[in-house]
């Protein structure tokens, strides 16, 4: 690894990827409805005139301000917060799109208009990337790395579009012949979590397009940059005004959301308070479905018999990518008493070896950023102070300064303690033995959440006896969990609601099935 300056935390250093000072970095911080809005995007590579794109301010009147972690100065205060007229809009517009343009188009035709999409992806990723940079300082090394699968995601969801199936069963003794079509719900929204942003606007917006429904997408305050320029792309693709429509916004717009009578259908990717109201709000309007992607603290499993130098990479470099702040990341570490000496004290000199990699965002050298905001350094903050008062030894770490968090591991916190059973969501993680593989199972499902695991071992029956028996919608043997655009993802307990994203799964949760059966007994007249 690049070490950084030395300075804890890191000294500025304004980088872009080609050397630009990231001042003159420009973007939308107006919403985007029925492909209208205002000013020029941003600079990228190309030809195409985008200053006669235009965004449409915000109803509302109101506004707030996005400021850069790294060092806390100002972006934006402009940024455009939805009120209820703007999210009255925005539903007209995809209710609109849906009866007279994407929901009667050609399946053929929709695949098109999305890979389209796909490619400008390819294209300009890089640009937008920089946009979640500045925004929620999440490091454009690791941010080119999610950007660069947008366009992927994208194509996979635009070839399910003409292969969505129906079901037929002929008359079994009842004179009735039945047909079983899904057909999209209409009206669907998304929220998002800041830490991957377009990432989520992808895996929630594309099936439900693909699917034929039209879709408003809500970015967390802490990033709405990037999926505001998304929306150029949406406008440049041939997208018909209104399928696709972007807001910004806090928890009141969520509400919003949540709350309207005329959305099918709403995704919601966050904390599991802020999923509970959604639940509520879903339930008490008019009944629409809801996926619910909550918080995890997923454990990880270390037998003897592993492989250990893949189990170190995994638990330190893979874990702190994004500082930590992936849902997925296993924060609770179990390992086995004869290897567990030797594995903390390597995993501990990787962390450290990791703090000398902190450093401005679009730097190409910086692994670790700052996290995304004030807010959530403090909730950090403040996990260590009751950790501390708890009697947790921290064997590394645990001093912040600005946003920057140092990588921090925390040896046997006690089972009761906050640092051992709530998300932290920061580059922390807790380290504790075990004895048996009885116990390591019993300590890893001792948790309300459910959301992933890992388990590392070389004996593959060990290996799927213990997944199987892991409370988690997913399960990692030998690396850490990612998730996977083909397959479903989605947590146990209080990690989601049964809903799932990822593959046809995510596909089927967008469609409405509906029967028709035919009387063959009544002949033609």
């Amino acid at each position: 690894m690049t070490a950084s300056n030395g300075s804890f935390p890191p000294s500025r250093v304004n980088l872009t990827e080609d050397g630009a000072d990231a001042s003159k970095l420009t973007f939308h911080t107006k919403i985007f409805i029925g492909n209208k809005s205002f000013g020029q995007l941003f600079p990228i590579p190309s030809k195409v005139a985008y200053h006669q794109s235009q965004y449409v301010p915000a109803k509302s009147g109101q506004f707030w301000t996005v400021r850069n972690p790294t060092d806390d100065s100002i972006v934006t205060e402009e940024v455009h917060c939805a009120g209820e007229e703007d999210v009255d809009d925005a539903v007209a517009a995809s209710q609109s799109a849906f009866e007279e343009t994407w929901g009667n188009m050609a399946s053929s035709e929709r695949q098109k208009i999305m890979l389209k999409l796909a490619d400008l992806l390819d294209r300009d990723n890089l640009a937008i990337v920089k946009l979640e940079s500045i925004a929620m300082g999440q490091p454009t090394a690791f941010g080119a790395r999610l950007g660069g699968l947008l366009g992927s995601i994208v194509r996979y969801y635009a070839g399910w579009c003409d292969k969505l199936p129906g079901e037929l069963q002929a008359d079994d003794g009842d004179g009735r012949f039945k047909l079983v079509r899904y057909q999209p719900l209409g009206v669907c929204a998304g929220i998002a979590a800041w830490n991957a942003t377009l990432t989520f606007l992808c895996m929630k917006t594309m099936p439900a397009i693909a699917a034929g429904n039209t879709f408003i997408f809500k970015s967390s305050e802490k990033s709405p940059l990037g999926s505001l320029a998304f929306g150029e792309l949406v406008k440049e693709a041939g997208f018909p005004p209104g399928v696709i429509n972007i807001i910004s916004g806090p928890g009141s717009t969520g509400a919003l959301l949540a709350s309207h009578m005329g959305i099918k259908k709403i995704s919601y990717t966050g904390s599991v308070n802020a999923g509970r109201k959604v639940q509520v709000a879903a339930t008490n309007s008019n009944l629409k479905r809801v996926t619910l992607e909550l918080g995890g603290k997923s454990p990880s499993i270390i037998f003897p018999d592993a492989d250990l130098e893949n189990a170190l990479e995994n638990s330190s470099q893979n874990f702190l990518l994004n500082s930590g702040q992936i849902c997925v990341s296993a924060t609770r570490v179990l390992i086995h008493e004869d290897i567990a000496e030797n594995f903390a004290n390597e995993l501990k000199a990787r962390f450290e070896m990791f703090k000398n990699t902190m450093g401005e965002p679009l730097a190409k050298e910086t692994f670790l950023g700052p996290l995304a905001d004030k807010a959530q350094t403090e909730n950090v903050r403040s996990f260590f102070q009751q950790g501390k008062k708890d009697g947790v030894e921290f064997l590394t770490g645990g001093k912040i300064k600005g946003n920057f968090v140092e990588p921090t591991i925390m040896k046997n916190p006690p089972l009761d303690s906050s640092v051992w059973k709530e998300e932290i969501f920061g580059p922390a993680l807790g380290i504790r033995t075990f004895k048996s593989e009885e116990e390591a199972i019993r300590l890893a499902n001792d948790t309300s959440y459910g959301l992933s695991a890992c388990v590392y071992t070389s004996d593959i029956a060990r290996a799927l006896r213990v997944s199987g028996r892991l409370e988690s919608g997913t399960v990692a043997i030998n690396s850490n969990y990612l998730p996977g655009t083909t397959v479903p993802f989605g947590g146990w307990k209080q990690s989601g609601n049964g809903g799932r994203e990822g593959g046809y799964a995510a596909i089927k949760s967008y469609l409405e099935a509906k029967t028709i059966t035919i009387n063959m007994e009544v002949g033609p007249r």
